[in-house]
């Protein structure tokens, strides 16, 4: 208990020295205003609000507090400018680090500490104040299940795993948000940002917190256009992730010798057969190649499952459609179709160019491309199957 005494003792001094601004963002929150700021005061005056053209009581309570900056946007903007606001304003303060706090009354300030303690260790890292789901009373029904299904989609954005993505109690390290542009303005900003961050290379934790749903709690979000909006961006985050994310990432590890490193030290250690990795790898090329375009890594490792094939090395041999590589693979695709059909050896363009000539153009470049991923698919397996008998005979 002494211990946790001088931790809380020394929270103000703390948030000073690694220039953290606690950032509350309100709209028509007057009735619980007064008390999310009184919290936040025990324990530090970094305090900036961003009224967001609040039409209540809100101007009258925080012109009682002299010690907190506020900014005062002239109409509701929306959550996500709010909080671009003070960030904005935090970067422009040399601040590195902003909390942000929802001004319901749901969140305790003396979790600041958790937020504390663990940037202290680990400085540059996004941090998510994950809420207990499962034991919280009195959270709203609705929001265990928009919960599950937000972090389900930053998982397949990102590729990693956090336990409660819609939270608002969050740390942002400010270092990584410069020159970054963000398009949503209002709820969906909290997935936009983790994700592009997640995109940047920022790691991601999670640091457990309390909350209370009190009876009286005020909330804005709009249960329909809200999920609505939501919903819209996930479906725009998984289509850039699967068309330049994760090419982009594979790319990279290319370039940096990663992926051989990654290759020898995972992939070859496995208990799978000689013969098992080596159609793990022809099928990643097929599926790499297989004119399915922004669905081949989803496909892949569907498939792999009822093959009984190793997801790994099938995801990594499908990521031969990587954006260096696609051309090449577009104009060997179209050439092996007009071997086999006949017709010139790339699309011909002219001002009169017909529907059919199209529809011609179209059945060569899949006929081709079907055919060249099978090709592939078959050599790249068996010339592996040979390659993985040599490699891990000088092994033993």
């Amino acid at each position: 208990m002494n211990s946790l005494n001088s931790q809380v003792s020394e929270l103000p001094q703390k948030i000073e020295e690694l220039k953290i601004l606690v950032l509350l963002p309100t709209y028509n929150n007057a009735p619980k205003l007064k008390a999310v700021l009184d919290d936040v005061l025990r324990f530090t005056n970094s305090v900036l609000v961003v009224n967001d053209g609040c039409t209540d009581q809100t101007p009258q309570i925080l012109a009682d507090y002299t010690e907190i900056q506020t900014i005062n946007l002239a109409k509701n903007s929306g959550k996500g400018v709010a909080l671009k606001t003070g960030i904005d304003w935090a970067l422009q303060k040399g601040y590195r680090y902003v909390i942000s706090m929802d001004s319901d009354g749901q969140h305790k300030a003396s979790d600041l500490q958790v937020f504390v303690t663990y940037i202290e260790e680990n400085p540059e890292v996004m941090i998510i104040g994950a809420r207990n789901m499962e034991q919280t009373e009195g959270i709203p029904g609705g929001n265990s299940f928009a919960n599950r299904f937000s972090n389900f989609w930053f998982q397949l954005e990102t590729g990693k795993k956090l336990p409660d993505t819609q939270s608002g109690f969050r740390l942002y390290p400010l270092k990584f948000f410069g020159g970054m542009k963000f398009f949503t303005n209002r709820y969906e900003f909290e997935i936009e940002s983790i994700v592009r961050l997640s995109w940047r290379g920022v790691a991601m934790h999670w640091v457990p917190i309390q909350v209370e749903y009190p009876d009286d709690r005020i909330t804005h979000f709009r249960k329909f256009w809200d999920f609505f909006r939501i919903s819209v961006l996930n479906s725009i985050l998984v289509i850039i992730a699967l068309l330049w994310i994760k090419p982009r990432d594979l790319f990279r590890l290319l370039v940096n010798g990663e992926i051989k490193k990654i290759i020898l030290e995972e992939v070859l250690r496995t208990t799978d057969s000689n013969a098992t990795l080596a159609k793990s790898i022809g099928f990643g090329f097929f599926m790499g190649i297989f004119p399915v375009w922004g669905f081949q890594m989803i496909v892949a490792v569907a498939l792999a499952i009822p093959l009984k094939l190793n997801k790994a090395v099938t995801l990594i041999a499908a990521n031969i459609s990587i954006p260096p590589i696609i051309p090449f693979i577009l104009y060997f695709s179209f050439l092996t179709g007009s071997l086999l059909l006949g017709g010139f050896a790339l699309p011909e363009l002219s001002s009169d160019l017909s529907f059919d000539d199209v529809k011609d153009d179209l059945l060569r470049y899949y006929v081709g491309a079907v055919v060249l991923a099978v090709i592939s698919g078959l050599v790249t397996g068996l010339v592996s199957y040979f390659m993985l008998i040599s490699i891990r005979k000088r092994k033993k």
